[in-house]
């Protein structure tokens, strides 16, 4: 097979830690390992030390790109909207992937044939999560992508519905390929493990716990009402950074006398995040809009049942091994929680459900959709 020199905006696999970031990096490890006859090029405005990323960086198919010119590095903003296109010609680019929504102003017209994932058009769905002139941003940004790209991966039938109907976007130009969560969700956590991360972070004896951003989209106060009708000895975990929707809910916290019974954890290294979700009774996953949902994914992997919100994506990520309510329903909620923390049973059965259902989600299946959709890219170009 031909050698291919594949491009990809790698500003979030090199910046971030979480969503977009983990997103980014996983395809390039999936393609890297499965397809080592190709080049992958890692186009950043900047390098910055990231543990996370070193370990493809080590590998002699993959290379972090920076500018190659004085102007591209002082104006970093314009060189990822136009400029890196003229440094992918000069590096002979076979085909460029925008892994977090957007593309280049000018890649149609290079001639390289481009792919563009869209994880979410939530600010279309949510706005009064967002600030006015970010979604404004985000629309034409995302919106313009979907036109000029040559194919368009969405991560969940939910996504590609929503850019289908809201971007007039051929659906025969939208290929579904769903997202993986790392493989160490699904290792065995062995007693010293879990001790050692209990006692790291003062763990209860029973727990449910909630991971992903504090903000007002995930809806975590859903979790926090539900405490009321719980037995006084379970508590909430929550994991993730703290926005200002948190304030909200440390005020609902006071007034209901709730600050024993709930524990908020920031920075948690990704290798605790494992025995974290596998010594929870349940986990919770409330939002009220997702592209897809990667904790339900983590959460089944290690061996946990989840409650979840319906609404958008949720079913689809969790299928049989969730529970999902209206992310307003806080008696149905409550009536899931008892059932899941009396009935071990029903827990193992839903855990069986959701472990054959995430099969599908596999990164062999992420490296093989993908290098799938990067040939139609190539070929829809050529012809």
């Amino acid at each position: 097979m031909e050698e291919l020199i594949i491009g990809f905006d790698a500003k979030r696999a090199v910046a971030n830690n979480t969503g977009l970031g983990n997103y980014s990096r996983l395809v390039v490890d999936v393609l890297s390992a499965c397809y080592p006859q190709n080049q992958y090029r890692l186009y950043a405005p900047k390098m910055r030390e990231n543990p996370r990323l070193s370990s493809l960086v080590g590998r002699e198919n993959v290379n972090v790109v920076t500018p190659d010119t004085k102007s591209g590095r002082i104006f970093r903003s314009l060189w990822r909207s136009g400029g890196m296109t003229r440094q992918l010609l000069r590096d002979g680019v076979t085909l460029f992937h925008g892994l977090s929504n957007e593309l280049p102003l000018n890649i149609a017209s290079s001639g390289i044939p481009s792919v563009v994932t869209i994880h979410d058009i939530i600010f279309r769905r949510m706005p009064q999560a967002y600030k006015a002139i970010d979604s404004q941003i985000y629309d034409f940004k995302f919106r313009r992508s979907c036109r000029i790209a040559s194919r368009v991966i969405a991560v969940s039938q939910r996504t590609k519905d929503d850019i289908v109907n809201d971007y007039g976007i051929s659906p025969d130009k939208v290929d579904v390929i769903y997202q993986g969560c790392h493989p160490q969700f699904a290792l065995p956590q062995d007693l010293q493990k879990r001790q050692e991360v209990a006692a790291r972070y003062s763990l209860p004896e029973r727990y449910y716990i909630a991971v992903g951003s504090v903000e007002l989209r995930k809806n975590q106060l859903l979790a926090i009402k539900a405490l009321q009708g719980l037995p006084n000895d379970v508590k909430l975990v929550i994991v993730g950074r703290r926005t200002a929707y948190a304030r909200e809910l440390d005020s609902y916290i006071a007034e209901n006398r709730l600050s024993g019974r709930v524990i908020f954890l920031e920075n948690v290294p990704f290798a605790d995040l494992p025995a974290l979700y596998a010594m929870a009774c349940f986990s919770s996953y409330t939002s009220r809009y997702e592209g897809f949902g990667i904790p339900l994914v983590e959460s089944l992997s290690a061996g946990v049942p989840v409650i979840a919100c319906t609404g958008s994506c949720l079913e689809e990520a969790g299928g049989r091994g969730g529970i999902y309510v209206s992310p307003d329903d806080v008696d149905g909620y409550i009536d899931n929680a008892r059932r899941l923390l009396d009935d071990s049973y029903l827990c193992s059965k839903m855990v069986e459900y959701g472990r054959r259902h995430i099969k599908r989600f596999t990164n062999t299946e992420l490296a093989k959709l993908t290098m799938a959709s990067y040939n139609k890219a190539i070929v829809s170009t050529i012809f």
